[in-house]
């Protein structure tokens, strides 16, 4: 797997609720080197959950710039968007957002359905990453007669199965105990260590601790952020 540098330049995003405006991301800059590890953190309302939004092209800034990988990813139409979504981007959520009614296998291969892949190339990705995330024996298994830990390796799965090169992990152990999350997390640091950036929103501080660099936020803005990317984006 490749793996993505990011640039934010001057990025606001602003809701508004009736008469009143709410700044979730106030002029934030921030670049993160192709294969970093950054934890975010911060408390409820400081923005962290509008800037994975706004990373993983689920959400437009209202100003400023995006780059993923040098393109300027805030200019694409949404159909454009979506490919890279699709293409270069996994996500893990603490609610695993599996499909009911689809088997283990079946979610795990809903992203290539959706991206046009051929059944063939389908069948064997979904054989290896069954094999490989140790759920070979839950293929036919729908989410409902899974484990929490079961169905969060299926969400990682369908995550990765599309060599992203950035995975985005919302409170991933969130719903999970102590040590089905410490096994959640051994795979996401493993993805990472084959190069993969790994972007993980946190409340919790002794998971953000894994992290290489730790971002906090506050007021829509990184308050401190000890560790600057190891080499600047290019120009």
């Amino acid at each position: 797997m490749s793996a993505a540098q990011i640039e934010l330049v001057g990025i606001e995003r602003v809701f508004h609720l009736g008469d009143s405006e709410v700044h979730a991301l106030r002029n934030l800059n921030l670049s993160i080197a192709a294969g970093e590890y950054v934890a975010v953190m911060g408390p409820s309302g400081s923005g962290k959950s509008t800037l994975l939004n706004l990373l993983g092209l689920l959400d437009r800034p209202n100003t400023g710039l995006y780059r993923l990988e040098g393109r300027d990813v805030t200019t694409l139409s949404p159909d454009e968007q979506a490919r890279v979504r699709s293409e270069r981007i996994g996500f893990v959520f603490q609610s695993f957002h599996l499909v009911p009614r689809l088997t283990a296998a079946e979610n795990i291969a809903l992203p290539m359905v959706l991206a046009g892949l051929a059944p063939a190339q389908r069948a064997s990705r979904v054989k290896q990453a069954l094999k490989d995330y140790g759920l070979a024996n839950r293929a036919n298994h729908r989410p409902d007669e899974l484990s929490g830990g079961q169905r969060q390796r299926v969400a990682i799965a369908r995550a990765t199965i599309m060599q992203p090169a950035v995975i985005l992990a919302d409170e991933p152990t969130g719903n999970l105990d102590r040590s089905t999350g410490d096994e959640v997390m051994r795979l996401l640091e493993a993805l990472n260590a084959d190069g993969v950036t790994l972007i993980l929103v946190t409340h919790d501080a002794s998971l953000g601790a894994h992290a290489r660099r730790q971002l906090l936020m506050e007021d829509g803005a990184v308050q401190h952020d000890p560790t600057p990317p190891p080499c600047a984006p290019p120009t």
